[in-house]
């Protein structure tokens, strides 16, 4: 089970590469979902109106099966890939790269553009700044109040993020924990309920 990835920070990576008078600037966003992806790619889209390219490539969630790579106009496989190419060979997921090309009046040909979008993703990577991100699953516990002693000491050994509380006659617990901590603490929750 992955309960675990690398991603980058909220603070954007940039980079940039240049050849032949084009020039590529490259942009690293942390994200989670294609939502968030839409509106930042509409939003470069926008901004650099006047370049002649925007392409892009994503990866989202832990497993990283969920990606994509655009070459928004470039001969295929040239801009795209190469992007996708550079977050794979860092291992990074909930990432977006965008690569903003203004032409140079030179053709660079295929092997050319696959250097360059190459080069301008990775000189954003290694301008971001990556963290390991974990993988919660949020557990919800609803108990009788002579039990809080009892849960808020299971709480404090398996040190799970409190989400949410609510103390009454009847209580209830929003509780966050890594993933594969996750049985091992509805189990010893659960257990409480019988050992009354």
């Amino acid at each position: 089970m992955i309960d675990q990835f690398t991603t980058i920070t909220d603070r954007v990576g940039k980079g940039f590469y240049s050849e032949k008078r084009s020039k590529f600037y490259a942009f690293a966003h942390h994200v989670t979902d294609t939502e968030q992806i839409r509106e930042l790619l509409a939003d470069y889209r926008c901004e650099y109106h006047d370049a002649r390219h925007v392409c892009y490539a994503y990866v989202l969630g832990a497993e990283r099966t969920d990606f994509r790579s655009n070459d928004d106009g470039e001969p295929s496989g040239t801009a795209g890939k190469p992007i996708l190419g550079q977050i794979n060979s860092a291992q990074l997921s909930d990432i977006l790269i965008v690569v903003v090309r203004y032409y140079g009046g030179v053709n660079l040909g295929t092997s050319g553009l696959i250097v360059a979008y190459r080069e301008a993703a990775a000189d954003a990577i290694r301008n971001a700044e990556t963290v390991v991100s974990q993988v919660e699953e949020i557990i919800t516990y609803t108990f009788a109040y002579p039990l809080l002693n009892s849960v808020m000491r299971i709480v404090k050994e398996m040190n799970p993020r409190i989400v949410a509380q609510q103390f009454d006659n009847t209580c209830e617990l929003k509780l966050a924990i890594r993933k594969s901590e996750a049985d091992n603490l509805r189990s010893r929750l659960g257990k409480l309920s019988f050992d009354r």
